[in-house]
């Protein structure tokens, strides 16, 4: 049975489960939510994910949301992606919650008040301070690939396509990759396994730049 993935181009959340599908191999189709005329936010949405948010993936009877809990279900469900042990799957687990906690989230934000806000609705000081703190989070990631090819094992796991989910995005927000050397080589190493695609080449944007 094909799962449905409701999505949008912009959103590196569904970035992440898009990649893991796509690497899984797994059987799937992008239904597109238009989320900047408020489509997530809708009645009729909310009865798919009282959250108002994408990330949703369907899967016959079975319905997920949040990103962290997709990429987990889909690990779960193949065999795959997970860790090739407990030790390593704790690691995973950590690098997960980090990420949605002091990365990826901190990056969303940051990414939407620069780029799809209008500058005269950006809060003062909000961006440079987030700025400042995603600048301490890519030197925490930076120095811990430094001598490692993945997050957290020896392979690629979920992990590192939760904590690259908005790393491809071309819009400003703080983060050049020439900067972080072995964040770049690591971001190489994802994009070149079978089956990459960049988010707007996996699921149809949304917001259309005037």
């Amino acid at each position: 049975m094909t799962m449905k993935l409701y999505c949008f181009g912009e959103s590196g959340n569904a970035y992440k489960v898009a990649l893991a599908l796509t690497f899984l191999e797994l059987e799937w189709e992008p239904i597109f939510v238009d989320f900047f005329k408020g489509e997530a936010r809708s009645p009729e949405f909310k009865t798919i994910n009282e959250m108002g948010e994408v990330p949703v993936l369907v899967d016959g009877d079975t319905t997920l949301t949040q990103s962290g809990v997709l990429l987990d279900y889909l690990s779960s469900k193949t065999g795959k992606l997970g860790g090739k042990s407990a030790s390593e799957r704790r690691e995973v687990l950590r690098w997960l919650f980090w990420d949605n906690h002091r990365f990826s989230t901190v990056i969303g934000s940051t990414r939407f008040l620069t780029n799809f806000l209008p500058e005269d609705k950006r809060p003062a000081g909000v961006i440079p301070f987030q700025m400042g703190r995603l600048k301490a989070a890519y030197t925490l990631l930076n120095d811990h690939l430094a001598a490692r090819t993945w997050v957290a094992g020896k392979e690629m796991t979920i992990a590192d396509l939760s904590l690259c989910g908005y790393l491809y995005y071309p819009e400003p927000y703080g983060f050049d990759r020439a900067e972080w050397p072995h964040i770049d080589a690591w971001l190489t190493r994802i994009s070149a396994a079978k089956g990459w695609k960049h988010p707007y080449d996996l699921m149809q944007r949304a917001f259309v730049v005037a």
